[in-house]
């Protein structure tokens, strides 16, 4: 969640020295640093059962995924962005330590601040990545997951799921139980509690 913007033009280079040493992260747009506040429990939740999901899927595989504090950046346009979970397989993006340029699937847990932004001009920011092959939009609220899939055609498909239902990861061929996103999160409607 963005929640405070400098006054003057940073460097992409002068941006990723001081992340090294920043006690709050920022993201980073044209030469702007906006400093990002704390998630709720329900988002640190999810995003931790995506990453222990994920990262026992991928086990063994050239891909590795991401939590939190890895930067995507999207040179084309002088972005840099945090994503709740990130995963790439691209070998180029072993060379970067702070940032990786390669993602095949982004994830984002939504949160009443960031929603109209991540579907929006974060979501617009991101398909400038030609590996990116899906988008994952969560809700921390209710079950649902809305994945964004680039077809063949260059388009983006949605295929949302709900409770009940089983989410699939084309990207990563992972496919797991909605509720196990959600284990352990407290949901506010109280129809959907786990």
């Amino acid at each position: 969640m963005v929640i405070s913007q400098s006054e003057y033009y940073i460097s992409p280079e002068e941006y990723l020295e001081g992340e090294k040493v920043s006690e709050i992260k920022h993201e980073y747009i044209d030469g702007q640093v906006y400093a990002m506040a704390g998630a709720s429990d329900a988002h640190v939740t999810v995003v931790g059962n995506l990453f222990v999901l994920l990262r026992n899927h991928l086990r063994g595989s050239a891909c590795r995924v991401y939590m939190l504090d890895m930067k995507a950046q999207i040179e084309v346009i002088n972005r840099y962005f945090y994503p709740d979970v990130m995963v790439t397989r691209d070998t180029r993006d072993k060379e970067f330590e702070y940032f990786k340029c390669y993602p095949s699937l982004i994830i984002e847990v939504l949160s009443e601040s960031t929603e109209g932004y991540d579907r929006g001009k974060k979501f617009a920011s991101y398909r400038h990545l030609e590996s990116l092959q899906e988008y994952v939009l969560i809700s921390p609220e209710q079950m649902s997951v809305e994945c964004f899939r680039r077809n063949e055609q260059g388009q983006w498909v949605l295929y949302p799921y709900e409770e009940g239902g089983e989410v699939h990861l084309a990207s990563v061929d992972f496919r797991c139980a909605i509720a196990e996103i959600y284990e352990d999160v407290i949901l506010t409607d109280n129809s959907n509690k786990n």
